[in-house]
């Protein structure tokens, strides 16, 4: 009888011990947890769960924030969809499973994520940094993620000063095909050129002197311009309408220091020379003048590929402006191309110099030579080009320092026409 109730007794206790078992099973913790559709403001997070559980407390915060001080909110699903967010922020988030009011889960191991920067802003605020153009430091030229680096085969020479070119779309849209020239670049585009000069052209770590940031936005149809100056402390660039002359000096490749006055243009002056028939237009992102390899790829095809230029994906159709520097092109291209860039939105039809003595000049590159007139006025470009008179110089503004590596093409090419 003895053994038959210690049978019974251990009998019962391990069928308590199972059930005992069966109630306290730890609540499992979520896991692979992944972030979605995330935005300026706003993510959503999701994540599995191995209990069927119906709840779960997700707390989060700046990224390193502790346990217990970040902003836990409570969901019956195993997603949630955060919004108010600050713009351009890390943040962490951990997940806790609710199975029972007794029965909740370890907190998952950290999770982090970033909320993408601010919007371009296709406005003339009154600094360079509202536009949101760049990011982190603004002395840095870090361009936004929204916008994109361009460059063009043949520049326009301002008193060797560095340049930085690039273009901002809307969101979604793109700049369409539609000839050599021009792309049909939708509203609220933005273009920016910011002028620079290295410190010292041997050793760019030494920093650079930022000079101006010149603004070019696409608004109902129409372009609109402006300039923003840079701070001595290049912290900052404020919108400028009144121009300025700046001693700039900076030491080249060559060891030798070079000084210069640079001069920042007034609105006149940056509407003399974006002006064609008393509209603004851009002068250098033609597709011509940016169909050109740049690290083994070809800008325009890259542009294809990253979304920013639609209506076209055959690029071989499209003719490419030479450049200007290359020696293995005949003399005239090279020329043609210098004149094109520095010297055909002044002396074109609609053109600011067509209503006086050069109105007889077109020194677009697709013009021909004897349309163009080079030969009649060659005596004249040659002595314009060799100057900085203001009025008198060509090119006729932004230029204090004659272009002597361009003189020296320009100039036995002149003399060689007969």
């Amino acid at each position: 009888m003895k053994k038959l109730t210690f049978l019974l007794v251990l009998l019962l206790t391990m069928q308590s011990c199972v059930e005992d078992d069966q109630m306290i099973a730890q609540c499992e913790s979520a896991y692979n947890q992944s972030e979605s559709n995330i935005a300026v403001t706003s993510v959503t997070l999701q994540w599995e769960d191995a209990n069927s559980a119906t709840q779960f407390n997700v707390e989060y915060g700046i990224s390193g924030f502790l346990l217990g001080t970040g902003t836990v909110i409570n969901v019956n699903q195993n997603a949630l969809a955060l919004s108010g967010l600050s713009a351009n922020t890390a943040y962490d988030y951990y997940i806790e499973t609710v199975c029972t009011s007794s029965n909740i889960s370890l907190i998952t191991t950290v999770r982090s994520f970033t909320t993408l920067p601010e919007l371009v802003v296709p406005e003339f605020r009154p600094t360079l940094s509202e536009l949101n153009l760049f990011q982190g430091n603004l002395e840095d030229l870090n361009p936004s993620i929204y916008s994109f680096i361009y460059d063009l085969n043949t520049r326009l020479y301002t008193d060797y000063t560095k340049k930085q070119r690039i273009i901002a779309l809307p969101a979604g849209t793109t700049m369409n095909y539609v000839d050599d020239g021009f792309p049909e670049y939708p509203d609220n585009t933005l273009i920016a050129k910011t002028f620079y000069y290295n410190v010292d052209d041997r050793d760019e770590s030494l920093g650079k002197n930022i000079i101006e940031t010149r603004v070019l936005i696409k608004i109902n149809g129409d372009w609109e311009l402006g300039n923003y100056k840079w701070n001595d402390a290049q912290t900052e660039a404020y919108l400028d309408t009144e121009g300025a002359t700046l001693a700039i000096s900076w030491i080249d490749n060559a060891g030798e220091t070079n000084n210069v006055d640079y001069v920042i243009p007034t609105s006149e002056n940056c509407f003399t020379c974006h002006n064609n028939n008393n509209r603004i237009t851009p002068i250098g992102p033609r597709l011509r003048s940016m169909n050109f390899n740049i690290e083994g790829e070809n800008q325009l095809q890259s542009f294809i590929n990253n979304g920013h230029l639609g209506n076209i994906t055959d690029i071989s159709g499209i003719t490419s402006l030479p450049h200007w520097e290359n020696s293995l092109e005949i003399n005239e291209n090279r020329v043609r191309a210098y004149f094109d860039m520095n010297c055909a939105h002044c002396h074109s039809p609609g053109g600011h110099h067509n209503l006086n003595y050069y109105e007889a000049m077109d020194l677009r590159y697709e013009t021909s030579f004897d349309d163009s007139n080079i030969f009649d006025k060659r005596y004249s470009i040659m002595s314009r080009i060799q100057t900085s008179v203001e009025g008198y110089s060509m090119p006729f503004l932004g230029v204090s320092t004659p272009h002597q590596e361009a003189i020296d093409l320009i100039v036995p090419y002149l003399e060689s026409l007969e």
